[in-house]
């Protein structure tokens, strides 16, 4: 059974549907990328997922269990979003060990600014270590650069050790080491049995990463399959306007 299941959601903003009846499924241990134009309704689709935005009609289940009708704090332990913003408010007076360990929060009996747990702190500060920001946890969030606060909201979001992350262009203001080990960190991650819902700007990475890419064009789910078969696909070059197969040999031909 799918650990994740999106049955036909429609939805949108102010009365105009951005999504149109788009369905599809998420493995155990898999990486599935959503691809297509900016605009084509890849980020309103990961929030009505979440339960973030409402839906017109459709729903998405864990388990068999409406992510929408799942309490906030059991809904954390089962998902984590880092979204675009990857804030989502004022950290400003946080640091970088403060703001990972708020990944925490949800597997704490208490409220967030209690004091952490030894298992709290220890997974915070693996995290840290895993995203490479050793040395910088007392650091405020806003003396870091855009690439460090990328990673900071990544450590987090694995701080909060659910069974999905929903990524939303993870891989800004990442140099290229930073962007090859956010695919280390992420096959790392589904091997424990984890998944991983993504959207990355770069197709390339995508292909990569991916076990399978959903391609979405005008809010619709076009195609989804294995990463081979979807590259090879003549619906990749229609949503992109272009021979992106040929695109990216040219670009390989450079470092030959």
């Amino acid at each position: 059974m799918p650990i994740l299941t999106v049955k036909n959601i429609t939805c949108g903003y102010g009365g105009e549907d951005i999504i149109k009846n788009v369905s599809f499924t998420l493995e155990r241990g898999e990486i599935l990328s959503l691809a297509g134009e900016n605009g084509c309704g890849k980020t309103t689709l990961l929030r009505a997922v979440c339960g973030l935005i409402p839906v017109r009609s459709g729903g998405a289940y864990i388990d068999g269990k409406l992510i929408s009708q799942i309490p906030l704090k059991e809904r954390a332990c089962r998902i984590a979003l880092l979204s675009q913003t990857g804030a989502g408010g004022d950290y400003s007076e946080y640091t970088v060990l403060d703001t990972v360990l708020m990944g925490r929060y949800a597997r704490q009996r208490s409220g967030i600014f209690s004091e952490a747990s030894p298992e709290d702190r220890a997974a915070a500060e693996k995290y840290i270590a895993e995203t490479g920001l050793q040395g910088l946890e007392d650091r405020f969030i806003t003396e870091l650069s855009g690439g460090q606060l990328q990673r900071v909201f990544l450590a987090r979001a694995f701080a909060q050790e659910p069974d999905i992350i929903f990524l939303d262009e993870p891989a800004n203001h990442l140099d290229l080491k930073r962007q090859t080990d956010l695919a280390e960190h992420l096959r790392k991650w589904v091997s424990k049995g984890k998944s991983v819902v993504g959207v990355f700007h770069d197709l390339g990475f995508a292909a990569t990463v991916s076990d399978r890419i959903m391609l979405i064009k005008d809010g619709k789910n076009v195609l989804c399959g294995k990463t081979s078969e979807v590259i090879r696909s003549a619906e990749l070059n229609d949503i992109f306007g272009t021979d992106v197969r040929t695109y990216m040999k040219k670009i390989a031909e450079i470092w030959q």
